[in-house]
């Protein structure tokens, strides 16, 4: 099924019933433990344990022993708060999250020390908004981007938090000079720079459920970015060579392709596959003349952008780019693409035409 990844809370893993090994051959403890690890030895076992619940995927008793770890060096583990905020805000749970960074705060060592970890708590209180549909959560998250900002004045990205939460609160012209901020201070050519760009126009978008910003390079050589195609309707397949379902799924989204082919509609393919030449003679024999990527893996950047965990896993997304998250073999998927693309057809028509360049 189709997972979402930014906007809403994620997976819970489901933890299996495993002994561990004995936390000294799963990471032997160092006699100088690295700069921000724990001194205790309670700690430092526990700490072992966590990271080999997260090398083996069972993040949320990784999260709990990296919390666990913490209280047992006195609260003095930068690193276990740290690893378990990241955890904290894969997995959705957000308000862990925001308790964990209010816990790092204290171990801030200098300023930019100081600035991060107030955005990341603006970072999760926004998420808790965003789930719980709570304005208080925003002006809090606003407090605290603007408390990183007033340390660190050219912190890019929190300008583009503070647009995003501010925009939640429907103060769309002080979210429009933030996100002019960040394209102010971040001179990175990036697909955040391009969404960027797009919140300027429209900052109400910002506060819409969005496919995540990405670029890549298709299997032909063509750069695409996601806000690089607004006015057209995208559907992302995840899939792969291996994956059974995906290859009997493949002919409906052919016919997708092809069914809607010269309209504001664009099919993207993201393939998991490692092996490379394997792929590239699977589309070729399989004639999947839409646009194709390799994304490597389950770890991919766009794979983990989109919180994709089972395939096939496919996305539609509306020419503004909002997100729409449905299974490829859901009857009604060519219905509602019909619509999706109709109305961009209708938008494109209602704007007016550009003025003729003067000679």
């Amino acid at each position: 099924m189709s997972r979402l990844a930014d906007f809403k809370p994620l997976r819970r893993l489901a933890i299996v019933a495993i002994l561990l090994l004995a936390c000294a051959s799963a990471r032997s403890a160092p006699d100088q433990p690295k700069p921000g690890e724990p001194t205790d030895p309670k700690a430092q076992k526990t700490f072992a344990g966590a990271v080999d619940w997260e090398k083996h995927g069972h993040e949320n008793a990784a999260l709990d022993d990296y919390r666990k770890a913490n209280k047992q060096d006195g609260g003095h583990c930068s690193e276990c708060l740290s690893r378990a905020y990241a955890l904290a805000m894969k997995l959705g749970t957000y308000k862990d999250a925001e308790s964990v960074a209010r816990d790092l705060l204290p171990l801030a060592q200098t300023d930019t020390d100081r600035a991060a970890i107030h955005f990341r708590l603006a970072m999760a209180l926004a998420q808790e908004g965003i789930a719980d549909k709570k304005d208080n959560l925003f002006n809090e998250s606003c407090d605290e981007y603007k408390a990183a900002l007033s340390i660190e004045p050219s912190f890019a990205l929190a300008h583009f938090g503070l647009g995003t939460s501010l925009s939640h609160l429907h103060q769309d012209d002080a979210a429009r000079a933030e996100f002019s901020a960040f394209l102010a201070h971040d001179s990175a050519d990036s697909s955040l720079r391009e969404r960027a760009g797009r919140y300027v126009e429209h900052p109400e978008l910002a506060r819409a459920r969005m496919a995540p910003p990405f670029a890549l390079t298709t299997i032909d050589g063509r750069r695409i970015s996601m806000d690089g195609l607004a006015g057209k309707v995208v559907l992302i397949d995840f899939w792969a060579t291996w994956c059974g379902p995906c290859r009997e799924a493949l002919p409906h989204v052919r016919d997708i392709a092809k069914k809607f082919q010269g309209q504001p509609f664009v099919v993207l393919s993201v393939s998991l596959d490692e092996d490379d030449a394997k792929w590239k003679d699977f589309v070729s024999k399989n004639g999947m003349t839409w646009l194709q990527y390799r994304d490597g893996k389950w770890t991919g950047p766009v794979a983990t952008q989109f919180g994709v965990k089972a395939i096939p896993a496919t996305f539609s997304i509306d020419a503004d780019g909002v997100l729409e998250d449905q299974h490829v073999g859901d009857a009604d998927v060519e219905g509602r693409l019909k619509k999706m693309i109709a109305h961009a057809v209708e938008e494109k028509s209602d704007k007016p035409a550009a003025a003729p360049a003067p000679l």
